[in-house]
């Protein structure tokens, strides 16, 4: 038996997006247009066409899509495709001989020069009549054998035999129907489509236990429940708590980190486990899990979901302890060896030992998973998963996956490029990125560049403005310009955004100077705030936080990551970029300095705006800023002056041209 050919007829290469060479399924969201790429070419001087064939889960191809050549001799050809369901999709490429486009590109030199005239038209008659017979439908196909007959017609002239094969109508046909020879076909990869909260959303991570009363200062679920119409009338989407379940009493922390804690101390949410139970167990100071159902359906009527936090490791207190002891590291003296990160230790936190136990472990990580997939919980935020084996995640979140393709679950890996971009690969909906360090035009230029590029099409970025953990040196020095304008980036830079609540209020005061830890940090203690307070005496930025996600809501370019473009300014103090998906285009310009007034001149790329240079030639732009209400005219080249505490960012709607000045 002779060996399958390495290369098709028709050379089809470097298809992409291929992740991990295509032993990975690439990802995509419902309604989400993505390009399809790939290297086409043949031997000789013949012309080539490619098209991409989508098949949904069922098998079922569907219109395939024409590609075209995405530069001019450059034999790489896209298109761009869209699936339009949730499932196990496949895509390929398939190229082939175009013979008529290589007949006209002959007959534009042969017949002007007089060359075998005669000749060249019979053969585009043949070719024609061959076409004709791929069109289905009886106008269209009506239209080219009308061509092909004026073409073997000698009793006309040259240029009316010509005349009908070249009409727009008839190359329209051809373009949906064109005439095929030596069709060769890429191999299928693998496509997920999940449901569009994979891609698209705005978190609000907050403490129930800190939404207490005077007289009961620890919140319970049903106190906290006060506090979601205010979420979801700043316009959050995903509700993310932190872990829920019994703190253990051993090696308890008080207030920053101290190890000295006393009986009074609420201690932290991640030491998991005690005498009242481990991670399907609910607190005891938040109430039962009837009430926790509550607080779920109280979130759902606000149209909020909840994302819990899932943290695979234990306090020396928790259940498995003493049940499954072969699950965590035994030092040579017999005892337990809790979590470290030098310098930091975390003396109440036992590490989970996964290689004494891995199918034991996978088992009673998807029991407990499930368990809270019973009581309304779709979405999972994973505490450091890095630290755990990447094959243990692949197997669990693929057998969730495999019953409840809707769970969507967050990796927060705040560790180097390998881990995080293999943990998206393998499984996790939704990545933490390092947004947070990305503070400079430079940077982000280059990071989102990065993020927006190959990798969306297995890696989808959260860009949590701040967390419990990080409070950046850039809100510590900058405040209140530096958390708007932080939010205005990371609301529509990312489809999906976060903050850790306080963000509002500007909270900004470190553990010490260099730290990023908070001083008197929500996980080691309550934290009430007075909202209503804030918000009447000028101090939140909520009206801000409030007005982008309406703005994301509004629209769809917003809504996407692949479609991101930087366009050039002449002050690195202020970055530019826009999304544009449909008709629909954003444009962004933002003060990176919360300091100073910035001023630059904005240079458009117009083509990435949908739009002809030669058009804003003669005429301007009209952009409406959706954050201060005004309009302006803008053309190709810009002056903008963005004050903090003020403006410190437009972010423009396109709405048309229109004519006059600038």
């Amino acid at each position: 038996m002779s060996p399958t050919p390495a290369i098709g007829r028709i050379p089809v290469r470097d298809v992409r997006p291929a992740v991990e060479g295509g032993r990975r399924p690439a990802k995509a969201v419902a309604g989400e247009t993505f390009e399809v790429t790939a290297t086409v070419f043949r031997e000789g001087h013949d012309a080539v066409g490619a098209n991409v064939v989508l098949c949904d889960p069922e098998g079922r191809p569907g219109p395939w899509t024409p590609m075209r050549e995405l530069a001019p001799g450059s034999d790489r050809w896209g298109a761009d495709v869209t699936p339009d369901a949730t499932g196990h999709w496949t895509y390929r490429v398939e190229a082939w001989g175009d013979p008529i486009s290589t007949w006209r590109h002959h007959a534009g030199i042969k017949i002007p020069a007089g060359i075998d005239t005669g000749l060249v038209l019979e053969e585009g008659a043949l070719l024609y009549e061959r076409a004709a017979a791929g069109v289905p439908q009886k106008a269209a196909r009506a239209a080219v054998l009308a061509a092909a007959r004026a073409l073997g017609d000698d009793s006309l002239s040259v240029p009316d035999r010509l005349a009908p094969a070249l009409t727009p109508a008839v190359d329209e046909v051809l373009a949906r129907f064109p005439l095929r020879e030596l069709v060769t076909s890429s191999e299928p990869l693998a496509l997920v489509v999940e449901r569009e909260r994979a891609l698209y959303g705005a978190w609000y991570e907050f403490f129930p236990r800190s939404e207490g009363t005077v007289q009961q200062p620890h919140g319970t679920f049903r106190t906290a429940a006060r506090r979601l119409a205010s979420i979801a009338a700043m316009g959050f989407d995903v509700l993310y708590l932190p872990p829920i379940h019994p703190i253990g009493h051993t090696f308890r922390k008080g207030p920053n980190n101290t190890l000295s804690a006393t009986p009074d101390d609420v201690g932290v949410p991640w030491a998991i486990g005690s005498e009242d139970g481990g991670h399907d167990a609910v607190h005891p100071d938040l109430g039962t899990l009837d009430d926790f159902d509550f607080f779920v359906a109280e979130a759902a009527r606000h149209g909020l979901e909840i994302a819990l936090d899932f943290a695979l490791q234990c306090s020396p207190d928790h259940p498995w302890v003493q049940k499954h002891p072969q699950w965590f590291h035994h030092r040579p003296d017999g005892t337990i060896a809790y979590a470290e990160n030098p310098p930091k230790k975390y003396q109440d936190i036992y590490p989970i030992a996964f290689d004494a136990d891995l199918p034991g472990l996978i088992a009673e990580t998807v029991r407990v998973l499930r368990h809270w997939m019973d009581h309304g919980v779709r979405i999972f935020r994973v505490d450091n998963p890095h630290t755990k084996p990447v094959v243990f995640w692949e197997q669990v979140i693929a057998d969730i996956n495999r019953t409840d393709p809707d769970v969507i679950f967050l990796a927060e890996a705040f560790t180097r490029p390998a881990m995080m971009h293999t943990l998206a690969q393998t499984g996790f909906q939704q990545s933490y990125t390092y947004f947070t360090w990305r503070n400079t035009k430079p940077e982000l230029t280059e990071y989102l560049t990065e993020l927006s590029g190959d990798a969306a099409a297995y890696m989808r970025p959260n860009f949590f403005v701040n967390t419990p953990d990080i409070l950046h040196a850039y809100l510590q020095q900058g405040g209140r310009p530096a958390f708007e304008a932080r939010a205005v980036l990371a609301a529509t830079l990312s489809p999906t955004w976060g903050v850790y609540s306080g963000y509002e209020l500007c909270e900004n005061t470190p553990l010490h100077e260099g730290s990023e830890e908070y001083l008197d940090s929500e996980k080691y203690q309550l934290r009430p705030r007075d909202w209503e307070s804030a918000e009447r005496n000028g101090l939140s930025i909520a009206p801000l936080i409030t007005a982008l996600n309406r703005i994301r809501r509004d629209h769809p370019a917003l809504r996407r990551l692949r479609n991101l473009h930087f366009h050039r300014t002449d002050n690195d103090a202020v970055i530019a970029y826009s999304k544009r998906t449909g008709d629909d285009t954003v444009l962004v310009v933002v003060n990176l300095d919360p300091h100073h007034t910035q001023e630059a001149t904005v240079s458009l790329d117009m083509p990435q705006l949908g739009l002809d240079e030669r058009e804003t030639e003669r005429h301007s732009l009209t952009v409406h800023d959706e954050l201060s209400g005004e309009t302006y005219h803008w053309g190709r080249t810009n002056y903008v002056r963005l004050e903090p505490g003020r403006a410190p960012a437009h972010v423009f709607h396109l709405l048309r041209y229109s004519t006059g000045g600038q």
